[in-house]
């Protein structure tokens, strides 16, 4: 019998599969497909038996939707945040006298999520081609007022109001109102 992992980053690497297994209500054979990592070596794993290859942890780690940082880090032992300056530039997606939209989520994470800040002039629209099939967006105005068009449907909202809408088709928002539109777009993709 092999001896139980007594190095850190083993003993993190086995709670962290187990946690995050248990937390996704995986079974041992879910996350087996899932990985591609047979049920035995998973098993192994999380008693610490065994001492997985690099590429075993990369599979192990899509599977849940992490890097490998991810997947080993251990977010009790410290916090890491990232930070999004205002004044950044390379956060400013568009700028111009009708629309400003600013990046509010770190750009290594736009994969599956984007977060941003629009600003749009009285009288502006920000007008989008169908995004990829699945993708819907969450906005909500800050101050200001807005038309939101997505396909054959039409809303209009006001401050703090929020629209959830399919983006896979074309959409716009427009500023409805006579002052500027402030607001925050959330993105998703289906993955």
């Amino acid at each position: 019998m092999t001896k139980p992992a007594t190095d850190p980053a083993s003993k993190v690497l086995c709670e962290r599969v187990t946690e995050l297994r248990q937390r996704n209500n995986f079974t041992l054979e879910q996350l087996a497909a899932a990985s591609g990592v047979s049920r035995s070596m998973l098993s192994q794993i999380e008693r610490g038996q065994a001492n997985p290859t690099l590429a075993v942890t990369f599979r192990i780690a899509q599977a849940f939707g992490l890097s490998i940082g991810e997947l080993v880090d251990d977010p009790s032992a410290g916090g890491h945040i990232e930070i999004v300056h205002g004044d950044d530039p390379a956060h400013i997606f568009r700028a111009d006298s009708e629309c400003q939209i600013r990046t509010l989520s770190p750009l290594h994470m736009e994969k599956d999520v984007e977060f941003y800040e629009i600003v749009i002039a009285p009288g502006a629209s920000l007008e989008s081609s169908a995004h990829f099939d699945g993708t819907r967006e969450l906005l909500t105005v800050a101050s200001g007022s807005a038309a939101v068009t997505a396909g054959s449907t039409h809303c209009k909202l006001g401050e703090g109001d929020s629209a959830h809408y399919r983006a896979d088709t074309p959409h716009c928002i427009a500023n409805s109102g006579e002052t500027t539109l402030r607001g925050y777009l959330v993105v998703t993709y289906r993955s």
